[in-house]
Parts: structure tokens; sequence; C-alpha cells
């Protein structure tokens, strides 16, 4: 089954559901080391670029995945699995409320998540050099940062990796281009140094610039019936079918001769 989809970008194109010659993505761990993954799977069920959006096609009108953003690539993801399996996608997660921690189960249409479109102004700067610009309200530098793309997918686990205990100032470092005054050898020393109001400040300067999905979902315990915030389960599981057909599968194989 294939479906004409819009990325938050404008980028327009079919794509298709999984088949299942694209569980040996899943199943690769070279890739899911590499963060090939995405690439893989979306290069499989990509069809066609009916329009480019921000992007300039490659060779042979060929969309150059790693070149994408990376909003426009967990939206098509998302699609991707909602015309594999069907728009419902349901998680379980354990409630925070220390005195009940029963376990939640919860269902979402995957459709329906809300999606942040990139704006006129943020496309062309994104055309031009990926390069945006603010202020940092407590140290009053100005600061040029990036919006990140698919090949800085594959690169943030390895930049995460490399400083386990610093994890903000490292992904900071990253998207920072540069800082007015700031040397480039001493930037990362600056990032490290900043308050947290201006870290704040400036993860929130990237959303508002930026294009994507609403992952963060608000969900209800069935037993104390506390409301919680949490992000939508991205990991391998969520590729593969939900509770009820797992469910009936087994209910099926039990019932099987022997």
């Amino acid at each position: 089954m294939a479906d004409v989809i819009t990325c938050p970008s404008g980028l327009t194109g079919r794509v298709r559901g999984m088949k299942v010659r694209e569980e040996r993505v899943l199943a690769d761990r070279k890739l899911a080391k590499s963060g090939g993954q995405v690439d893989e799977l979306l290069a499989a069920c990509w069809e066609e670029t009916i329009d480019a959006g921000p992007y300039a096609l490659g060779e042979g009108g060929k969309l150059e995945l790693g070149k994408v953003l990376q909003g426009d690539r967990f939206f098509a993801l998302l699609m991707v699995r909602a015309l594999t399996y069907g728009p419902e996608y349901a998680f379980g997660v354990s409630c925070r409320n220390d005195s009940c921690r029963a376990r939640i189960e919860w269902e979402i249409d995957l459709t329906k998540l809300p999606v942040r479109k990139l704006s006129e102004e943020s496309r062309a700067a994104f055309v031009a050099e990926n390069r945006f610009e603010t202020t940092l309200p407590d140290a009053g530098k100005r600061v040029a940062f990036k919006l990140l793309t698919g090949e800085d997918e594959r690169k943030l686990p390895a930049v995460q990796r490399s400083s386990p205990d610093k994890l903000l100032s490292a992904v900071l470092a990253y998207r920072v281009l540069e800082i007015d005054g700031v040397e480039p050898k001493t930037k990362r020393q600056f990032l490290e140094d900043l308050t947290m109001r201006d870290a704040d400040f400036l993860v929130d300067e990237f959303d508002r610039v930026d294009c994507g999905v609403d992952t963060t979902i608000e969900i209800e315990c069935p037993e104390c019936f506390s409301t919680q915030e949490v992000d939508l389960p991205f990991d391998r599981g969520f590729f593969l079918p939900g509770p009820d057909r797992t469910a009936r599968r087994k209910a099926r194989s039990s019932s099987s001769p022997t």
C-alpha cells in the first residue's frame, strides 16, 4: 500500500508500507550502531518525489535523504509505520506515581500527532546555507546554529558517546556554528559555562525555527488517575506489529495441532 504524504517542510512524495524484505534492516546490528537504519528504511519505502520542497534533488532526480531535515525524516517514518500496520500505535509505560506504579497501556493515532511546519523564513535560511542566528539573554552573545539533517543524525550518536558526562554541551557544540567573540577552539568551554537559562533558551530557539512532529503525549493512569507527559516510544519495537496482532498470533499458535 502506498500513499502521498507532505512532510513539515513541504517535501511531498509517495511512500509505501514496509515489506518482508525490510525486516533485515531492522535486524541489522551494524546499521543500528551506525544510525543507518532510518536511511535504509526511508530509501526502501520512499517511492517517488512529487515536490522536493526546500531540497535540491540529486542525480537522476533522486532525493538525497542525508540532506533531508530531521523533522521531515521522522514524519515520513511515522507515515511508513501507519501504512504498514495502520495508524493506531499502542504502547505501555509505568505510572510515575511512586504510590501506584501501575502499568499504563495507551494507544494513539499516529496521523493525528501535531505537526510543526517549516516557516517561510526558516525555509529561506535553510536553503541559503542552513544558518540561523539568535542572541543569548544572559551572555549577550550572538550565536549562529544549524538545523539537523539526516547526515547529522548519523554523527550525533558518536558525539554523544564521546562525552557521556557532558551530553548537553556536546550536542550544543555540534549544532552551534559560531559565537561572536569566541574562538572555535574555546567554543565548547564557552558552552559548558553557559547559564542553564541560556542553554534552555538556545534549545527553544532550535525548536522555534525547526519543523517536526510533537511527540509529547499526555496519558492518564487507570489506577490512580494521575496524568503525566511521556515521549512517544521510538525504538525497534515501533516497527513491529502491535500487541493485538501479537496476541492473535500466540492464540493461533497455541490452538494449532502439534
